[in-house]
């Protein structure tokens, strides 16, 4: 079990391609590491055994038959509980939708399913992905495989922990202003938020439905993009979606050449309140990029210092407007419908029963900034630094092909440290904000261990819309220098598991 749980998605996929591993057993080696292990981890909401393994069967018929299978059929895979799946409960982490069973699955679900990977089950995360922690998440928090005593990321901390823990070599996660990255960068994981408008939004709950973007997460560049490949594309059901060819990331992973390529270091996403370690690990990056064939130059993209002003007042305004439809009446809990109160009085008592504290905060800073007389000082203004904030990147993009900062400024930090400091929870995302409020594309990976703690750094990079695949080009020659300079790879089992 041991030997297959560690392998990559793309090296599981030739194996069962091959017939040298049948997809049933590698969807009960990974059942059995959930059972070991997440008891501790608690990185899974639900375990879809059952599904699971019909699915894996069908694979293993498949081949048998002589069918052609794809590039990651058999591969097992953890899904963040906010994609909707047909028959499988859909909490989004909270309360007010415990129980709910979808009567249709996902766009980014269909297309798994398409590609025969096996969902294994839906993961952990803050509450309607609220958090930077998953320590919102209504049924408990997620601990950091790499010491159980931190926090594994938010709001995907159980998609980008069962990838640490080893209970899948994929996962899905959703971005909104870096719930995929930050979690990958403490849990020593890959993560990508596409493009905005690159994977179908349908069937995914929102939050704030101008920045959130589903994306890819795994433990390696390549599994990333083959993942990202599987799921990307235009789809009519989301008015979102960008009519245009997934770019090519995969060629782009397996290229992994950076020479000739002009690389951003971004002045203002550094400096004071970053970890020193982290600094020291992403200078490092920084160097290797230059040895691998790069020019790296300073770029300074000024009004970046808003970004996350802007993003608190655009994200709850947008989070008001869409959980207005949690209202008792359709779905989900309904307190109490006893026959002798009105259904205002039934909604209400649902809301406060159902949201946690941190939904309730968001809900009412963003009804507060949308109110009449506030509007325009409020969400207008934010609007006006998300237009400055895009064109600083497009600026950036003139003169490099990429930008690079770390992703986040601290390494994990300890479960319960910031619970009740919203602000110093905020500012975890410092780094990662200014890519969702421009729609551009991003990925974090591991570049080494902090000095101080031991514990994963992550190195963001930055790519223009549509242009995800430089992500990949970078994102996998880096991998591949820390790899041979270490003489193994980043992520090791932690030693609590």
């Amino acid at each position: 079990m041991t030997d297959i749980i560690r392998l990559t998605a793309a090296q599981t996929a030739e194996k069962i391609a091959s017939g040298e591993l049948t997809a049933v057993e590698v969807t009960e080696a990974h059942l059995a590491r959930i059972e070991a292990v997440d008891e501790k981890v608690h990185a899974f909401l639900h375990v879809d055994r059952e599904g699971a393994l019909a699915q894996a069967r069908a694979v293993d018929a498949k081949r048998a038959a002589g069918e052609p299978l794809g590039p990651l059929a058999g591969v097992p895979l953890a899904m963040k509980d906010i994609f909707t799946t047909e028959g499988v409960p859909t909490t989004v982490g909270s309360r007010i939708l415990e129980g709910w069973i979808p009567p249709y699955d996902s766009t980014v679900t269909k297309r798994l399913k398409a590609a025969d990977v096996v969902i294994l089950g839906k993961t952990n995360m803050d509450e309607f992905a609220m958090g930077s922690s998953t320590e919102n998440s209504a049924y408990g928090p997620t601990g950091n495989p790499w010491d159980l005593t931190r926090i594994p990321g938010g709001s995907g901390g159980g998609s980008a922990a069962a990838l640490a823990s080893y209970q899948a070599p994929l996962a899905l996660g959703t971005d909104t202003g870096g719930s995929i990255r930050q979690p990958a960068a403490v849990t020593g994981t890959v993560g990508v938020k596409p493009t905005y408008g690159g994977v179908s939004r349908y069937g995914m709950v929102a939050f704030s439905s101008s920045l959130d973007q589903g994306g890819p997460c795994a433990r390696t560049v390549l599994d990333a993009a083959l993942l990202h490949e599987a799921i990307g594309g235009h789809d009519p059901m989301d008015s979102t979606s960008i009519d245009a060819p997934v770019p090519p990331v995969v060629e782009a992973a397996r290229s992994a050449d950076v020479r000739g390529m002009r690389i951003g270091v971004v002045r203002e996403l550094g400096g004071e309140g970053y970890q020193p370690g982290v600094v020291q690990r992403f200078e490092e990056s920084v160097e290797v990029l230059r040895e691998l064939g790069a020019e790296v130059v300073e770029i300074s993209c000024p009004s970046f210092v808003y970004a996350l002003a802007a993003y608190y007042l655009i994200a709850p305004s947008e989070c008001s407007s869409n959980l207005a439809r949690f209202d008792a009446m359709r779905y989900g809990m309904r307190v109490g419908d006893d026959g002798t109160k009105s259904a205002e009085d039934v909604t209400a008592l649902t809301r406060e029963a159902g949201f946690g504290a941190e939904v309730k905060r968001r809900i009412i800073l963003g009804t507060y900034a949308l109110s009449s007389g506030y509007y325009d000082a409020y969400y207008g203004s934010a609007q006006k630094v998300r237009t400055l904030i895009t064109r600083d990147f497009e600026k950036a993009f003139e003169s490099v092909d990429v930008l690079v900062s770390p992703t986040t400024p601290t390494t994990a930090f300890p479960l319960g440290e910031r619970v009740d400091d919203p602000l110093a929870m905020y500012l975890v995302d410092l780094c990662t904000i200014p890519v969702n409020l421009a729609g551009n594309a991003a990925m974090s990976l591991p570049c080494g261990l902090s000095p101080e703690d031991g514990l994963p750094v992550g190195l963001q990079i930055i790519a223009p819309a549509l242009k995800d695949d430089r992500l990949y080009r970078v994102g996998a020659a880096v991998e591949a220098a820390f790899v041979k300079k270490w003489g193994h790879p980043l992520l090791e089992e932690a030693p609590q598991l």
